[in-house]
């Protein structure tokens, strides 16, 4: 696979970073754990971690923006490019020793996503994805599971957390619509690896919402790259817009987008 410097040097920072959260996985009693709000935690991990990529992208590209989870906004000298960065996408998962989340980067330039990898240290499975050039995990190209039909298909669906009770009706409906219409519902605890899944065939629609950029710029990029569509689960607008995903191929796509459209009119 041949791949650009700016890929390059991402994958060098995640694999830099990626050692002090490997050290930190499974030392459940050992981890500095802080409550951001309900259902939500920050580790000192994710902040070690954060600032490795900080610092390692910075010294390759000086002067490019940066959107951060932990660390917020932080604007350079070049507005046209932004590193956008989630240290450890699953914290829930990574300070239950669940080893299912994911050290996620994306390159956007003028508000296009150029470039993206998603790691997971555990498994050691590095998703990347160029705009353009293909979507590969471990090197090996990706495609979007090719499955047309809802009944053969595995859904990943967000469920709302304790902090998100204003969603917690509007997921009952869902799942009432789309459980018995479906072979399987999943729902995993990381958005980012979750969109990586779709790209490689193993989850056949993503569903998201409450996210944020870090949550999903690099899945989006990998999703679309694989032949599949990652779109708003809401409206016409942009994911980055209304803070949710639906991602997927072609065919099942509009059928689940549809589905949410019935739960809507069911209120």
């Amino acid at each position: 696979m041949a791949q650009s410097a700016n890929l390059t040097v991402m994958i060098a920072a995640v694999r830099k970073a990626a050692r002090g959260v490997q050290r930190d996985f499974g030392e459940i009693a050992n981890l500095q754990v802080s409550v951001k709000g309900p259902g939500n935690y920050v580790t000192a991990a994710d902040k070690r971690c954060e600032k490795v990529l900080r610092d390692e992208l910075e010294k390759a590209r000086p002067g490019y923006s940066f959107l951060m989870e932990e660390s917020g906004s932080v604007a350079g000298r070049d507005a046209d490019h932004r590193w956008i960065i989630d240290p450890i996408d699953g914290t829930t998962n990574f300070i239950h020793s669940i080893p299912f989340f994911a050290l996620s980067v994306a390159l956007e330039r003028k508000g296009d996503l150029l470039c993206a990898v998603t790691y997971n240290p555990i498994t050691d499975e590095l998703f990347t994805a160029e705009r353009g050039h293909g979507a590969f995990l471990n090197n090996r190209r990706l495609r979007v599971a090719a499955r047309k039909t809802l009944a053969d298909s595995v859904l990943a669906w967000g469920i709302p957390s304790i902090g998100e009770a204003d969603r917690h009706d509007q997921f009952q409906r869902e799942l009432t619509r789309l459980q018995p219409k479906v072979a399987a519902i999943r729902q995993m605890g990381s958005a980012a690896l979750e969109l990586a899944y779709v790209a490689a065939g193993r989850i056949d629609v993503m569903q998201g919402r409450g996210l944020e950029p870090w949550d999903t710029a690099a899945g989006i990029l990998m999703v679309r790259e694989a032949g599949g569509i990652a779109t708003s689960a809401e409206g016409e607008r942009t994911p980055f817009e209304t803070g949710t995903v639906l991602a997927g191929n072609s065919e099942l796509v509009p059928l689940v987008k549809a589905e949410i459209g019935k739960a809507r009119q069911a209120v």
